[in-house]
């Protein structure tokens, strides 16, 4: 099943094993087992450091674990093939279980060795999700440190009726002693947050103590990425305070016009932003929701930034980077049945969908390919666009209209989401042009309509416009001296992954003049790049 290239390199990172492992499989007759076997088979023959047996009794087959020679509380379970994006999972499982170390934040790997209790988590994931293998990889490492903490991560697509019965709708989905843990995109820090009492009050109690910075970059995504990159290499004192580390980028499955990159894809990008950021002496405050921003009275002065968990930072300028969010239809039904029929990303939630009725609301481009793609998967796609035309490039509107199993509705407004109090059973959309209102059967909805600036906390302290974006000019300086912004939060036409990263740049930039006309800076030597 793994070419040759890829066996070369596999074998490459088998080498880091410092311990025995062993790969126990349970499988059937079927054909999925019969590739797992295939899979597991080429695995053991790369490495002398592991060993196959395939006698597992298992209940979900096919499925296997990977256990520590001698240590067999030390384990990592699959329930499927993990190739695709979960093919990375696999490698990480084979070398955590094997003894080599995580480069998870020593605190962070404290925090799991130090949990206290029985904990049994199962993961559903999909080939396709490419948030999926965070929550994945962070289980895994978390029953790898701690012997009271089980995993197993479930292929969604090959477990139907494990699905069906759990009402599974979107992936990932986590499941902890039986019970709904969470859903969507979890960082490490995240769940184990969750699971240690305190552990928002140690981290609020921490930001309060630190000294007044002189850029305090807002948001993590792209710009302000940049934001921080551009001020630390400054030489002055630089934070980064983020809900999410990577934002709407996290949910970005394909990049293909990032100059100098021919494709990679949001988490690669965001992992690689993350690492760059951290070469630099930067603050970097994750997991933190901003929710007040106190401007300075007097020129030079020190703003307030105020947090959700009670702590408040404060800086002498300010780079508001706060991103967008996907828009929502704000109809009868949508938020009761969020995750159980309507959905956000046809990339990881589709394989949930296989053989059933679905609909994509909006035409433009992401609407449109959100319909081809879930079209190989689904029995049938209906794409309802509120305008008299599709928005969409012209040569994806030719593909969609080639396809079969795909209806179009223009002029559709949805009105309202229906279910029977456990998942989706409809969609209801009222014809703009003749006032007659439809119920279209189905069991899946996907939302594609845009954006919305994350700037509700900012309403009454910056100037937005009519849209809620920070108005800003050439520089990035809002309507607040001191406070800068830049990207998909901001009137800068373009939302594009490389707009943001330059009016990120350029807001440090503008804060970094700021400081120097405003306070005691010492200017840095000049940029040359």
């Amino acid at each position: 099943m793994l070419d040759e290239n890829l066996k070369t390199q596999l074998t490459a990172y088998l080498e880091k094993l410092r311990q025995p492992i062993e790969l126990v499989a349970s499988l059937d007759e079927g054909e999925k087992s019969r590739e797992l076997g295939e899979l597991l088979g080429e695995i053991a023959a790369l490495s002398g450091q592991i060993s196959l047996r395939t006698d597992g009794d298992d209940a979900r087959k096919p499925s296997f674990a990977i256990v520590r020679v001698g240590a067999e509380d030390v384990a990592v379970r699959f329930a499927g093939i993990p190739l695709g994006h979960e093919f990375t999972s696999l490698v990480l499982a084979l070398l955590q279980v094997g003894g080599h170390p995580s480069k998870a934040a020593p605190e962070v790997i404290e925090q799991v060795q130090a949990l206290d209790g029985d904990y049994l988590f199962e993961s559903y994931f999909s080939l396709s999700c490419q948030n999926c293998p965070d929550v994945v990889q962070a289980l895994n490492l978390m029953s790898v440190l701690n012997p009271r903490i089980r995993h197993v991560a479930i292929d969604g697509a090959l477990f139907q009726d494990e699905v069906e019965a759990r009402e599974v709708m979107a992936v990932p989905s986590v499941f902890l002693n039986g019970e709904l843990f969470d859903q969507g995109r979890m960082s490490l820090e995240q769940i184990v947050a969750r699971l240690d009492v305190g552990a928002e009050r140690r981290a609020a109690e921490q930001i309060a103590a630190r000294d007044a910075f002189d850029v305090l970059v807002v948001g993590g995504g792209p710009g302000g990425a940049a934001a921080a990159v551009y001020s630390a290499r400054k030489g002055i004192a630089t934070g980064i305070v983020a809900e999410r580390f990577g934002g709407q980028l996290l949910d970005t499955m394909g990049i293909e016009n990032l100059i100098a990159v021919t494709h990679t894809e949001g988490p690669k990008l965001v992992s690689v932003l993350e690492q760059n950021v951290r070469e630099y002496d930067v603050d970097v405050m994750n997991l933190q929701r901003v929710e007040q921003l106190l401007p300075s009275s007097e020129p030079g002065g020190l703003h307030e930034l105020k947090l959700a968990s009670g702590a408040s930072l404060r800086s002498r300028t300010v780079v508001l980077a706060t991103g967008a969010r996907w828009r929502q239809m704000n109809v009868p039904g949508e938020n009761q049945y969020r995750n159980k029929g309507v959905a956000y990303c046809p990339h990881c939630d589709g394989p949930l969908f296989k053989g059933k009725r679905v609909a994509v609301i909006g035409g433009g481009n992401s609407g449109v390919e959100a319909a081809i793609d879930l079209a190989g998967i689904v029995a049938h796609v209906t794409l309802v666009e509120f305008d008299s035309k599709l928005r969409a490039d012209e040569v994806l509107q030719r593909k969609l209209r080639s396809l079969s199993n795909v209806s179009i509705v223009l002029n559709g407004q949805s009105t309202e989401v229906r279910g029977d109090g456990q998942r989706v059973t409809a969609l209801v959309y009222t014809d703009r042009s003749s006032g007659d209102e439809h119920v279209l059967a189905l069991e899946g909805i996907f939302v594609q309509i845009g954006l919305l600036p994350n700037t509700e906390w900012l309403k009454g302290t910056v100037a937005l416009s009519d849209r809620g974006e920070i108005i800003v000019d050439e520089r990035g300086q809002t309507s607040v001296p001191g406070v800068f912004a830049a990207g998909d939060a901001t009137t800068v036409p373009y939302k594009q992954i490389v707009v943001a990263m330059g009016a990120g740049s350029t807001a440090a930039l503008s804060a970094f003049d700021h400081l120097m006309r405003t306070s005691q800076v010492a200017p840095a030597p000049a940029e040359t790049a």
